[in-house]
């Protein structure tokens, strides 16, 4: 049962062929006896009462698509009941007493919790190794990283560990680990999934979105995540295209006259050859398919990577000021005074990445510093934006959507660049300016690095979209994934 994607999971448990609870049942007993540290919190009794709950639903007719399907959420989503931590001592032993809107729209629609994946701390982080509760390892080679921020996510998925999982996507925090892990996963467009409960990293550039096997599933979990929420004061209303919809309905349309624009900086130095031949060759797959490769250029690009280390660890010094050992969450044990306790509270809670980028932030945004880094950053932004906008919608647009690699390398071995925080910054290059941007990306599976090492790390290719272009996007995933099956293959042992 393990193998098959949320689509045949469904279809099965409708015929009721198999119950919710079998299905819970047999995911609980292979999370148990997994070594890779992707799950952070499962309780077995309350996935079965949600299966059981699910199994009801069933039997009553009333059930959605989704009913009885299991799921996992990135341990960035609060939830009732399962702990919500945030892969960080401050919060190791915090439960929310609600859930994020994402969880409940799942609880909605009748999915089944099958606990809380492992993530990089406040999900800072490219390659899952600063959670403080251990990295987790890559299925396809467990001396590999499997990504970040929601390596437990892409890792869950690519092992089998759950048919799908929530992730979030800060600068890339959705497609570089699905891509390291060879699995789908979409960013949607900035303010099209509720960001109410998702404890907050960088404001302006948090986005929740699914991890899955496939396109089509990715499009079935969008579905039912996205949608306007007043309680999120980010979130897109209606009249801003906020609205519900259906992501599936464009998967079936043919690729003929797809303009893919293929930006020339995405394809200069420090692209892997081995990235570069996966990538041109899943191009060419394209061509088959009917689509034209348009040559444009994003000069900006290289610009990404220093405006978004300004204007994320700035917003994150302001959200995680409410951390200090007060309210909930970590407390030092021993202080002097309230100051004192702040201090130690923090100085213990926080992790070594969480605490550099908080003094960065705190740096770009003190007087005599703000017009010199931060507003200086969020003039690059509109610049990329504006690249962005004139290849897809200006009025000399020449593309439908834009392809390249989702990382310059296959995932690289654990513990490669713990000292070096700059060249896991500088591995995000591909994938920051889509969020600057607040466009929808993916990342499907297209093929493996080379060398006896590398041979068996997946590479992902990226899909950029126009703003609300999601079912588009899933639409040319989903016919890539027709005809190839890179999607399908699965690390040894599965």
């Amino acid at each position: 049962m393990h193998t098959k994607t949320i689509k045949e999971l469904s279809t099965l448990l409708q015929s009721k062929a198999i119950s919710a609870t079998e299905l819970a049942t047999h995911f609980l007993d292979r999370i148990e006896a997994s070594q890779l540290n992707a799950y952070l919190h499962v309780d077995r009794a309350l996935t079965l009462a949600q299966a059981a709950a699910a199994d009801a639903r069933i039997a009553a007719g009333t059930a959605t698509p989704l009913t009885g399907v299991p799921i996992a959420h990135k341990d960035i989503f609060v939830t009732r009941d399962w702990r919500s931590t945030a892969g960080s001592k401050m919060l190791a032993d915090y439960v929310s007493p609600f859930n994020a809107t994402v969880v409940e729209k799942f609880n909605a629609a009748g999915m089944v919790t099958l606990g809380k994946l492992n993530c990089d701390e406040f999900a800072m982080g490219s390659a899952n190794e600063n959670s403080a509760f251990g990295a987790v390892k890559n299925p396809w080679d467990t001396t590999a990283v499997p990504g970040g921020s929601s390596g437990g996510s892409a890792a869950a998925v690519a092992a089998r560990l759950a048919p799908g999982a929530t992730a979030t996507d800060t600068g890339g925090s959705i497609r570089q680990p699905a891509a390291f892990c060879g699995v789908t996963g979409i960013k949607p467009t900035y303010g099209r999934v509720s960001r109410f409960g998702m404890i907050a990293f960088a404001s302006s550039l948090d986005q929740g979105g699914p991890i899955a096997q496939t396109a089509e599933d990715c499009a079935l979990l969008l579905t039912a995540m996205a949608g306007f929420d007043e309680r999120d004061s980010t979130s897109l209303t209606p009249e801003q295209g906020g609205v519900d919809e259906d992501f599936t309905r464009e998967l079936n349309a043919p690729l003929g006259g797809l303009r893919i624009g293929v930006p020339k900086e995405y394809f200069g130095a420090g692209l892997a050859a081995d990235v570069e031949q996966a990538v041109r060759a899943a191009l060419a797959e394209y061509v088959k398919l009917g689509a034209t490769l348009v040559d444009i250029s994003l000069p900006n690009t290289a610009l990404s990577i220093p405006a978004y280390y300004m204007i994320a660890p700035a917003e994150a010094s302001s959200n995680l000021s409410r951390f200090d050992g007060v309210r909930y969450g970590h407390r030092a044990a021993e202080y002097k005074d309230l100051q004192d306790m702040y201090k130690k509270t923090r100085a213990e809670g926080f992790g070594a990445e969480v605490k550099r980028r908080i003094m960065v932030g705190t740096y770009v945004l003190c007087h005599g510093y703000y017009d010199a880094y931060y507003l200086k950053a969020q003039k690059i932004r509109r610049l990329i934006a504006q690249d962005f906008e004139a290849v897809l919608n200006g009025p000399n647009a020449v593309c439908d959507v834009i392809m390249g690699p989702v990382a310059p390398t296959v995932a690289w071995d654990l513990g490669d660049k713990s000292d070096d925080p700059v060249a896991a910054y500088l591995a995000d290059i591909f994938t920051l300016s889509t969020s600057l941007a607040g466009l929808p990306g993916m990342s499907i599976p297209c093929g493996f690095g080379q060398g006896e090492k590398n041979a068996r790390r997946p590479v992902g290719l990226q899909i950029i979209g126009k703003h609300f272009g999601e079912a588009r996007l899933l639409n040319v995933a989903h016919q890539f994934q027709l005809a190839t099956d890179w999607h399908l293959r699965a690390p040894a042992g599965i």
